[in-house]
């Protein structure tokens, strides 16, 4: 524990491995790793995702999509029967336009990063929860009996459990900068 709060797992994490790999292997990853492959990908994806959601979610058809979802939902049943079907789409697409937003805004403020990884980690947290709720999500197929599978609606809500892992790797990176440019400062 002492060893992260001095920051010498920061500084040991963000040295260079490009000179410490021997293999051809270790020198593609080292690559990687030094041009920030992973966050660029990961976080131009969520960004790409959360707008296009977010703003799917604010017509018509994309409102009506997710009543069932919504509806079935452990933590946000009520959402609907609050706000009703469009307004309440609306209010979710919003907040997912904000995280993006938030996101983009850590690329040059950190603490707006980790504010847009801690919304997109609470919205795929409760769609994640959906997998169990929503009924057709887990089928069982004729035939094979003691077995459960996931059907496309449980495939398309699983991905959310993928996106939740995105957003607490985002929170770590954009924490990791926040973290080093408050010690710049002192």
């Amino acid at each position: 524990m002492s060893l992260v709060l001095s920051g010498q797992a920061i500084n040991a994490e963000n040295q260079d491995l490009s000179k410490d790999a021997k293999s051809t292997l270790t020198k593609l990853a080292a690559w990687i790793n030094g041009r920030d492959i992973p966050f660029l990908i990961i976080s131009i994806g969520m960004i790409v995702m959360l707008l296009w959601a977010g703003s799917y979610k604010m017509t018509a058809p994309g409102a009506e999509g997710i009543v069932p979802l919504v509806s079935n939902s452990p933590l946000i049943w009520w959402h609907f029967k609050l706000f009703g079907p469009y307004v309440g789409s609306d209010i979710i697409g919003l907040t997912e336009i904000a995280a993006a937003i938030l996101i983009i805004a850590g690329y040059v403020k950190p603490k707006a990063g980790i504010i847009g990884g801690f919304i997109g980690t609470l919205m795929f947290f409760t769609t994640s929860t959906m997998i169990l709720s929503t009924p057709g999500a887990i089928i069982s197929v004729p035939g094979i009996h003691p077995m459960r599978y996931m059907s496309f609606l449980g495939l398309f809500l699983f991905k959310d459990v993928i996106s939740l892992g995105a957003c607490f790797y985002l929170i770590s990176y954009f924490g990791r900068k926040a973290i080093l440019s408050e010690n710049q400062t002192q």
